[in-house]
């Protein structure tokens, strides 16, 4: 692996958690290599990094929306899926044939119809975006 997003998203944990990243917060490469492989699923790096960098930390993990554990992910549609809201109404992924993107652009899809629309941003511009969104306007929100 080649580390392209990985210390970014390890900062995602003091910078919303307001404490350091710790070891544990992710997922062994080897235990996702594994995983990936049992399953047949070529994963591109964007979303691999960041599962290897936060993959255990359900507090990042479950921020508003739910990022699937990695052997949850599926492919479906010609989408590689990686996560839902708490109502299952929207689902997002890349589109499969792109794994080898290191960055490819996510897609929703609206589950009562099955379209697909374009979010217009790739994997590590859409986490950034969705946790900032969640973190400083939902949660702020809700106090």
């Amino acid at each position: 692996m080649s580390d392209m997003f990985v210390e970014k998203f390890r900062g995602l944990v003091p910078l919303y958690l307001e404490e350091p990243w710790q070891e544990a917060d992710g997922i062994t490469v080897a235990d996702l290599d594994a995983v990936f492989s049992e399953l047949q699923i070529t994963v591109p790096l964007a979303l691999r990094e960041f599962l290897h960098a936060l993959g255990n930390c359900e507090e990042l993990m479950e921020a508003y929306y739910y990022f699937w554990d990695p052997e949850e992910l599926e492919l479906e549609d010609g989408y590689l899926l990686f996560l839902e809201d708490k109502d299952e109404n929207y689902t997002w992924g890349m589109l499969a044939d792109q794994a080898d993107v290191p960055d490819p652009i996510v897609w929703r899809r609206n589950n009562a119809t099955g379209e697909w629309i374009n979010e217009e941003g790739t994997f590590s511009e859409f986490v950034f975006d969705m946790l900032d969104w969640v973190f400083k306007e939902v949660l702020t929100d809700q106090d």
